[in-house]
């Protein structure tokens, strides 16, 4: 069983108004957001909206293992995005205390991964909410490196999660995993936690 929604705007600005209205909602609000290049054009867009930055913490979903500053570094990327705001970046750490998650924007890789939850992890769903490392194999040529991620019970643990996909192949493998023809992380995920995906043609 899963709960698999399709937004009514899948587009780029659409994504941008679903995360403005979560940054816009009264008390504190903590996000967690994807690493890698994909994003960055749409952080730019939201970094320059006049919104309440003070309140919000924005957590990477998964990190590489190498050092902060590092040009594949996902906590360094969302420093460059929102660093001329007033949020507060954490670093994705093994000690980091989980907190529940406003909302928990994803991408989906061409192999059905999330954050770094790959195939050869064999992400358990029955695993408690946990910070873990993993390492894809084969190793993604862009990106080589062992990483850090969240497991699936602690994306699950959050108010709303967001999948971000663009292109046919991905929203027909995302199709497939909501119908129960694949065994893929996401399809994991969304046996888990109700998604809202935005999908987009490119």
């Amino acid at each position: 069983m899963t709960d698999l929604r399709w937004a009514a705007d899948g587009s780029d600005a659409g994504v941008v108004a679903r995360v403005a209205r979560v940054i816009a909602q009264p008390g504190p609000v903590t996000l967690c957001l994807p690493g890698g290049a994909t994003p960055v054009p749409t952080f730019a867009v939201l970094a320059a909206m006049r919104l309440p930055w003070d309140k919000v913490t924005i957590v990477p979903g998964d990190e590489r293992a190498v050092p902060y500053g590092h040009p594949a570094s996902n906590v360094s990327a969302l420093r460059a995005a929102f660093g001329a705001t007033s949020a507060t970046i954490e670093p994705l750490s093994s000690d980091l205390r989980l907190p529940r998650f406003n909302l928990f924007w994803l991408g989906m890789g061409d192999d059905g991964h999330v954050a770094s939850l790959f195939p050869n992890s064999d992400p358990d769903p029955d695993a408690p909410a946990a910070i873990i490392r993993v390492t894809p194999d084969p190793l993604p040529p862009a990106a080589p490196f062992a990483r850090l991620s969240l497991n699936l019970a602690a994306i699950a643990n959050s108010d709303a999660v967001m999948l971000v996909i663009r292109g046919a192949a991905k929203r027909a493998l995302l199709a497939a995993a909501a119908a129960g023809d694949n065994d893929l992380p996401v399809a994991r995920l969304l046996r888990l936690a109700p998604v809202t995906a935005f999908w987009s043609a490119t």
